[in-house]
């Protein structure tokens, strides 16, 4: 019997009763029972009412991470089996695509495992704990996994900043099975890339955007492309495959820009006049400008910019900056292709910020295509938070 507790303030359990499953240490009365970090506990209201059951961490703004609304569903075995194997069901179409190999086939409290991350790169596993409510549970977790996916090997990317703000260390490397080769070469959408799952950014590939890289193919037959944030060059390859007559890859990292020309070669577009520029986006838009350079289609995928409600502004600012930059360098009715990755960063604010910018460029814009992150990165309804990629294709004229 479970006899440590979180007594909410008065009238602050309103969002657990609608299924938000954080519970903010501001709206904790006080805890009963001296529970440890990762221990399990009941949520109750300030009149004694049973709202929820959840992981503790004093550690963490996010004092509890909400499990179930069930009073009679214990936090087991069994209860990790069954959201484990929920999340791998909802990627069946997925795992049963010839032309991809490589998903996000657990997504964290989209798909009620807080804190968890689980990516499919071919045979290989990448996760990453993120929560101190299954960091208690690893074991169990990775378990469940290998066999319902047996994989060849798990490697672990616990190794970013939402860990430390849980008071947990960071942690990378190999946690079962064979250690992965530094780059693995996964399909997606017919296409061969490789990977970085190692030291590459997130769990090495941004697979979010694949829907995305696929739907925006059509813009690119004889356009000159610039591709900014480029990566490892996932966006180049569909634009290479798309007809584009040439493109300008650019980004901060030479290890990354080594490897999308490697991936432009594995796709067989050697021999093209194409460019791969360490630089960093920001001056050498400014440096375009000034040259009056001119390009049909520009993709910005920046990485995040916010990382918490306090930093907003600063990054509409960036934001803001680039896409004006943007605009200015593309030809009459070019095309823009814009995203946001910054959870806190709204579709509307980051509409408005689109908005701001063509009026710094002097420029008419319409927005022809909304874009999200993919299907196998859901977004659930009562917790918005787990919407954060944004995109927009806009006109330029």
């Amino acid at each position: 019997m479970i006899t440590k507790q979180v007594i909410l303030k008065k009238d602050r359990e309103k969002s657990a009763n609608n299924r938000h499953p954080w519970i903010f240490s501001g709206a904790v009365a006080r805890v009963e029972g001296d529970p440890e970090n990762g221990d399990v506990v009941d949520v109750w209201n300030s009149r004694a009412r049973f709202v929820a059951r959840g992981v503790y961490n004093d550690k963490s703004q996010i004092r509890v991470r909400l499990l179930t609304w069930n009073p009679n569903d214990p936090i087991d075995e069994q209860f990790w089996q069954r959201r484990v194997s929920r999340a791998v069901a909802g990627r069946l179409a997925l795992k049963q695509n010839q032309n991809t190999d490589s998903y996000r086939v657990v997504y964290s409290e989209a798909d009620g495992v807080p804190g968890f991350i689980a990516d499919v790169y071919g045979p290989w596993l990448v996760v990453q704990f993120l929560s101190m409510a299954v960091e208690r549970h690893r074991r169990t977790i990775l378990n469940i996994l290998v066999d319902l996916m047996e994989p060849q090997g798990i490697y672990e990317r616990s190794d970013t900043d939402a860990r430390e703000k849980e008071g947990l260390v960071p942690v990378a490397g190999p946690v079962w099975g064979e250690v992965p080769p530094d780059l693995i070469e996964i399909v997606e959408n017919g296409h061969t890339f490789l990977v970085d799952v190692k030291l590459g950014h997130k769990t090495g590939f941004y697979l979010d955007q694949r829907e995305n890289r696929e739907r925006i193919s059509k813009y690119f037959e004889g356009k000159e492309v610039l591709n900014a944030f480029s990566y490892t060059g996932a966006f180049s390859v569909y634009a290479a495959h798309g007809g584009a007559t040439r493109i300008i890859n650019v980004d901060s990292s030479e290890r990354a820009l080594q490897i999308a020309e490697r991936n432009m070669l594995r796709n067989g577009f050697g021999g093209r006049d194409d460019v791969y520029a360490v630089a960093d986006v920001f001056d050498i838009l400014r440096a375009y400008n000034e040259a009056r350079w001119k390009f049909d289609v520009i993709i910005l995928d920046p990485p995040k910019f916010s990382f918490s409600k306090r930093n907003v502004e600063k990054a509409t600012h960036g934001y803001k900056d680039i896409n004006m930059l943007a605009m200015k360098l593309l030809k009459r009715g070019g095309v823009l292709v814009t995203f946001s990755c910054s959870g806190t960063v709204s579709r509307d604010l980051f509409q408005k910020v689109l908005f701001g910018a063509a009026v710094d460029a002097g420029r008419t814009v319409q927005i022809i295509e909304q874009l999200s992150q993919g299907s196998d990165h859901p977004i659930l309804l009562t917790c918005p938070e787990t919407e954060y990629l944004k995109g927009f294709v806009c006109r330029v004229w």
